[in-house]
């Protein structure tokens, strides 16, 4: 009978289980995405917006996700509305378009248990409280270097980070990501465990914003 019932479980679609409930987390991971890395593996195959000439996008916000000490909620159960299309609309500046915002409300929004006019608050408090070190906005040509240039750039141009409160990403050989790690109340705290681990290339490509 045991054996039958873990079966089933394993079986069973994600909508027939126990959804993640919303508020219940511990802290946030604000993922900061360099936009040429995305573009290249990503967006210009869609046609997205975000990756036209002269689109000027370097680190786009990603997301603001709710994070346990250990793994993520997702998609949650959520009792209150959704946003508006306008409201999704006017995170593009940072987001490179609605419809990325739309999508980061249905999977991690949703999860911090606030509306959404306080939660893309918060997401954009949280993006325009991280200075971007102006050196990767500079870059005129592409360049391989180390993940750990990326972050120590960052700790340098922001006095309360530190370490173990942000880690850098790579994808296909090249820098991807910058996520931090950040309280409730948005202050710098250390990462999870399971996000603390930095990506190890000492040759990550790193192609400059066109």
């Amino acid at each position: 009978m045991f054996r039958f019932l873990l079966a089933l479980v394993l079986v069973l679609p994600l909508s027939a289980r126990a959804q993640d409930r919303a508020g219940a987390f511990d802290y946030y991971v604000l993922a900061l995405s360099w936009s040429p890395t995305w573009c290249a593996l990503t967006g210009r195959e869609r046609g997205a917006a975000q990756c036209e000439a002269g689109a000027d996008f370097g680190w786009v916000l990603h997301g603001l996700w709710p994070q346990y000490e250990n793994g993520y909620p997702e998609y949650c159960a959520f009792s209150g509305r959704d946003p508006s299309r306008d409201e999704t609309a006017a995170m593009a500046d940072i987001m490179g378009d609605g419809g990325a915002a739309w999508y980061q409300w249905k999977k991690h929004g949703r999860c911090a248990g606030r509306p959404p006019e306080r939660y893309f608050a918060e997401a954009r408090s949280a993006f325009d409280g991280i200075a971007k070190p102006q050196v990767f906005r500079d870059l005129k040509d592409p360049v391989k270097l180390p993940a750990k240039v990326v972050e120590d750039a960052f700790i340098a141009a922001n006095r309360d980070l530190f370490a173990d409160a942000l880690t850098v990403t790579c994808r296909a050989r090249r820098i991807q990501e910058v996520r931090i790690c950040l309280t409730r109340d948005l202050a710098p705290r250390r990462c999870g465990d399971d996000v603390i681990k930095d990506c190890a290339q000492s040759d990550a490509l790193m192609a400059p914003i066109r």
